[in-house]
C-alpha cells in the first residue's frame, strides 16, 4: 500500500481513543511475530496527564546534543502519522511509514488467520509497532518513548525501557484509568519496571505515596525533583513568555538556560528532564551540562503555546522585569496554539495568558465530550473578551450545543460549524494589538494548522485589518 492508503486503512480500525482496547496481550503477540522489534536498542519511557510530550521532545533534544542517535515517539500527531515518529529530529517519511506500516498490518492478518488473535490490533497499537520496527531499522541508540494514554496497558509500555519519568499527575481520561488521583497514578506509575530508574516531577501527596508504593514492590527508590523551590532561579523573561533560568540539581549548577518552550510552567518540565539526563549520565551515556543546556535551549514541540507570529522582535531584560517588543507587530494579532484539553492544562494556559496576554484577548475553544469541560471553561473564558466555539472532524468532538450551554453567562460567545470559519471570525474580530488563543484539544490545534494558509489567503492578514475588524464587530452573535 501507499501512504494514503496506509494512513486511510489505519484509521478504519477505528477511533484511536474510542477505539481502543486496553490490553497489552495482542500487541504482544503482534511484536513477537515482528521479532520483538523494541528490545533491538534501549529505550526510556515517559507518563503523565501533563507536560509527558513537552519532556519528551526535551529528552530527545537533549541526547541529539550529545551526539546520540535517537528515536522519539508521541501522540498523538497534530496533522500527519508521520509526527509520531522521529530519528535524529526527523520525521519518518511517507514512504518508509507505509512500509513499515504495510509490513505490520500484513503481520496482523496472519496472526488473526492463524488464530493467534481474535481481532486487528488497534490503530495506537499498528503506529505503535510502526516506530518500533521503524527504530531498529534506522539503529537507533536511544529510543525516547512518550505513553499514549494511561500506563499500564499502554502499547509503549511493551518496551524494556530502563529509565521511567512521570511527569504531573491529574485528573484526565478518569472513565479509563479510575476516578481518584490515586487510581489514576497507579496506572501511571505501573510503566516502572523492576530495577529502573524512577525521575517524578514534583505531585500531590496523594500520588506521591502511590508512586512511592509502587517503586518500594519493584525494588527501587524514585527520584522526586524540585524539592526545594530555592534550586531554581528566574533571571530572564520574554514578552512572549521564554524563560530563561539557572537551576541548582545538587549534582551542578545549570546557569542561564534559555528555554525555548513558552511558559512557566517549562521550567519543571525542563528540571524534569535535567535530572533525568544525569541518571542517564550515571548509565555512562556522554551528556554534558552543555549539551543538557543546548537541548532545552533548542527544543521544539508544536501546538504546546505555539506562536504563529504577531509578537514583534523580543528584548531581553537582565534584571528580571517583563520585557516588552522593540518593534510592534505590524500585520495582525498575537496568535497562539495551546493544546490544553484538561483542568490541569486548562489552569497552566490560564497562569500564562495572566501574564502575556494581549488585550483584546478571543479565544477559539472546542474540546473532546469526554473531558471536563465545564472546570476548563471556568479557567479560560473569563480572560477573553470574546470567545468562539467551534468543533473538529471527529466523533469524540464536543457539539456545539453543549459547548453553548457550558459558556451561557461568559459574555460575547459565537458559534461557529468549522474551524476554518472560527479563525476567519477571529481575525476579523481582533485588532492587530490583540491576542487569540486557539485551546480545549490537540486536535482543534492540529486543525487550525492544517486550515491557516487557507485562513491567511481568505482573510487578507495586512494593513487593513483594523478596518476588517470593525466591520466583523457588527456582525450578528448567536
Amino acid at each position: 500500500m501507499n501512504y494514503h492508503e496506509t494512513v486511510d486503512y489505519l484509521y478504519h480500525l477505528g477511533h484511536e481513543v474510542l477505539a481502543a482496547d486496553y490490553r497489552l496481550g495482542r500487541i504482544e503477540r503482534l511484536l513477537v511475530e515482528l521479532d520483538q522489534p523494541q528490545e533491538a536498542y534501549p529505550s526510556i519511557i515517559i507518563a503523565g496527564t501533563n507536560g509527558k510530550g513537552s519532556v519528551a521532545a526535551m529528552m530527545d533534544s537533549i541526547l541529539r546534543q550529545a551526539g546520540l542517535r535517537t528515536g522519539l515517539y508521541t501522540s498523538p500527531h497534530l496533522v500527519s502519522p508521520c509526527e509520531r515518529i522521529k530519528v535524529g529530529g526527523k520525521e519518518i517519511a511517507s514512504e518508509a511509514f507505509a512500509d513499515h506500516a504495510t509490513r505490520i498490518l500484513e503481520a496482523s492478518a496472519r496472526l488473526i488467520t492463524g488464530g493467534a488473535i481474535k481481532s486487528m490490533p488497534t490503530f495506537f497499537e499498528h503506529v505503535t509497532a510502526t516506530g518500533f520496527s521503524y527504530f531498529r531499522q534506522q539503529q537507533v541508540d536511544l529510543a525516547v518513548l512518550e505513553v499514549g494514554l494511561g500506563g499500564r496497558l499502554d502499547a509503549a509500555n511493551t518496551a524494556s525501557s530502563f529509565l521511567a519519568i512521570l511527569t504531573q499527575i491529574d485528573f484526565d481520561h478518569e472513565k479509563i484509568l479510575g476516578s481518584t488521583l490515586g487510581e489514576i497514578a497507579a496506572e501511571k506509575a505501573a510503566i516502572i519496571k523492576p530495577g529502573a530508574t524512577a525521575v517524578v516531577a514534583p505531585q500531590r501527596e496523594e500520588v506521591a505515596n502511590v508512586i512511592r508504593q509502587h517503586c518500594q514492590q519493584q525494588g527501587l527508590t524514585p527520584r522526586f525533583v524540585l524539592r526545594d523551590p530555592t534550586q531554581v532561579w528566574i533571571q530572564h523573561i520574554t514578552a512572549d513568555g521564554r524563560v530563561t533560568f539557572s537551576f541548582g540539581s545538587g549534582e551542578r549548577v545549570y546557569e542561564n538556560i534559555r528555554l525555548a518552550l513558552r511558559g512557566y510552567h517549562q521550567i519543571e518540565n525542563a528540571v524534569v528532564a535535567i535530572e533525568a539526563a544525569e541518571e542517564l549520565r550515571r548509565y555512562g551515556y556522554p551528556i554534558t551540562t552543555e549539551a543538557i543546556i543546548e537541548g532545552l535551549q533548542t527544543v521544539v514541540w508544536p501546538g504546546r503555546l505555539e506562536s504563529l507570529g504577531g509578537w514583534g522582535e523580543q528584548e531581553w531584560r537582565l534584571d528580571g522585569s517583563l520585557s516588552h517588543p522593540v518593534t510592534p507587530s505590524p500585520r495582525h494579532p498575537v496568535i497562539v496554539l495551546d493544546g490544553a484539553h484538561n483542568p490541569a492544562g486548562a489552569n497552566a494556559l490560564r497562569r500564562y495568558l495572566e501574564d502575556f496576554r494581549r488585550r483584546p484577548l478571543t479565544l477559539v475553544f472546542g474540546a473532546m465530550r469526554d473531558k471536563r469541560i465545564q472546570d476548563m471553561a471556568a479557567a479560560l473564558f473569563p480572560l477573553a473578551q470574546q470567545v468562539i466555539l467551534t468543533r473538529v472532524q471527529d466523533e469524540r468532538s464536543a457539539e456545539l450545543g453543549l459547548l453553548k450551554r457550558v459558556a451561557a453567562g461568559y459574555g460575547d460567545v459565537r458559534l461557529t460549524e468549522s474551524v476554518e470559519e472560527a479563525m476567519r471570525q477571529a481575525l476579523m474580530l481582533t485588532p492587530a494589538e490583540g491576542m487569540i488563543c486557539v485551546t480545549g484539544s490537540l486536535y482543534l490545534v492540529g486543525a487550525v494548522k492544517q486550515c491557516w494558509p487557507i485562513v491567511q489567503a481568505t482573510v487578507g492578514i495586512d494593513e487593513d485589518h483594523s478596518r476588517s475588524t470593525q466591520h466583523a464587530a457588527r456582525s450578528t452573535r448567536h
